[in-house]
């Protein structure tokens, strides 16, 4: 049985070590989907304060919110301060109970490339500062990243292991405006194709379970973000949490949640398409707390990966 070619068989293979991403939250941080440049709200699925809840965000930054227009940025000191407290805290929870060695710090929450050039360049440096990291990888929109920024991240791939991560979604545009997402799908392949011009890693997200969206339309999604020339991908079902539009659409009964056998059954033909060259950072995704709605299945990963490696075997594949 052959083993799914994963993001850490990448790292572990390129590095000689246990490589672990570190995801930090930087407060100050937002969405051009949310603050109105794009859209307002966020996408349906967004549930906003869930971000900042968790990042044990510093008082002073609260109502504080950079976008690629910003002039200054009067919180730059505590917002390093913020990232080295967590870059501690996490990696050395990581050594200790995985045996990491090397790191990749991670810009998780938010779009993080949505700052003024300046903030950036200055907190991306100091994550590669830090003991044993050996690069960064960025979650982003393709509507919030600059020529600028890219070619800066360019010149760190030199020397460095760098990533951008795109929230692709779906390549369908009515799906897009469907879920307020604020761009449109030309809009995602251009700059994922700036970014591999660049010499770029890139790692895709996908979604599966989208309002209206056929299993023929998911795997389009799969096959179109491949061509592209992703590098890495991840996959999730689309779960509906609370306090969102989607709750809306749930609890108003006009949308209906995936179901496993139906994940089940696109997530392995997506795998299925994907290049062998392609790693796979996830499978799944879901959350365990009463902030869920739906579905079920979702809340617990154990079984949702367990059920994974069952429907993989039918085709000699494991996770």
């Amino acid at each position: 049985m052959e083993q799914i070619y994963t993001y850490g068989n990448y790292l572990s293979k390129k590095f000689g070590c246990k490589v672990y991403k570190v995801g930090i939250n930087i407060s100050g941080f937002t969405c051009p989907n949310i603050d109105g440049t794009a859209a307002y709200g966020g996408c349906t699925f967004c549930e906003n304060d869930s971000f900042s809840a968790s990042t044990n965000q510093i008082q002073e930054l609260k109502g504080f919110h950079l976008n690629l227009h910003s002039t200054e940025n009067p919180f730059l000191t505590k917002q390093l301060q913020q990232l080295e407290i967590q870059f501690n805290a996490i990696s050395k929870r990581q050594k200790e109970a995985y045996g990491a060695q090397k790191f990749i710090v991670y810009f998780q929450s938010f779009t993080n490339t949505y700052a003024p050039f300046e903030t950036l360049k200055a907190l991306y440096e100091k994550a590669l500062s830090f003991d044993d990291v050996v690069g960064l990888s960025i979650g982003t929109r393709s509507d919030s990243v600059t020529e600028e920024t890219l070619d800066y991240l360019a010149e760190l791939s030199r020397e460095k292991e760098i990533w951008i991560e795109f929230g692709i979604q779906s390549v369908y545009d009515e799906t897009l405006k469907k879920i307020n997402r604020g761009h449109d799908s030309a809009n995602i392949k251009e700059w994922i194709t700036k970014a591999k011009e660049r010499g770029l890693n890139v790692c895709g997200h996908l979604i599966f379970g989208l309002p209206n969206e056929s299993k023929k339309m998911m795997l389009e999604t799969s096959k179109q973000a491949y061509e592209w020339g992703i590098d890495s991908v991840k996959y999730h079902p689309l779960y509906v949490v609370k306090k969102t539009a989607l709750a809306n659409d749930f609890l108003n009964g006009s949308f209906t949640p995936i179901s496993e056998e139906e994940y089940l059954d696109v997530l392995v033909k997506s795998i299925q398409m994907k290049p062998k060259s392609v790693s796979v950072q996830r499978v799944t995704a879901g959350i365990d707390d009463n902030s869920l709605l739906a579905p079920n299945w979702c809340r617990d990963k154990n079984t949702q990966i367990k059920n994974i490696n069952r429907a993989l075997k039918e085709i000699d594949l494991k996770y």
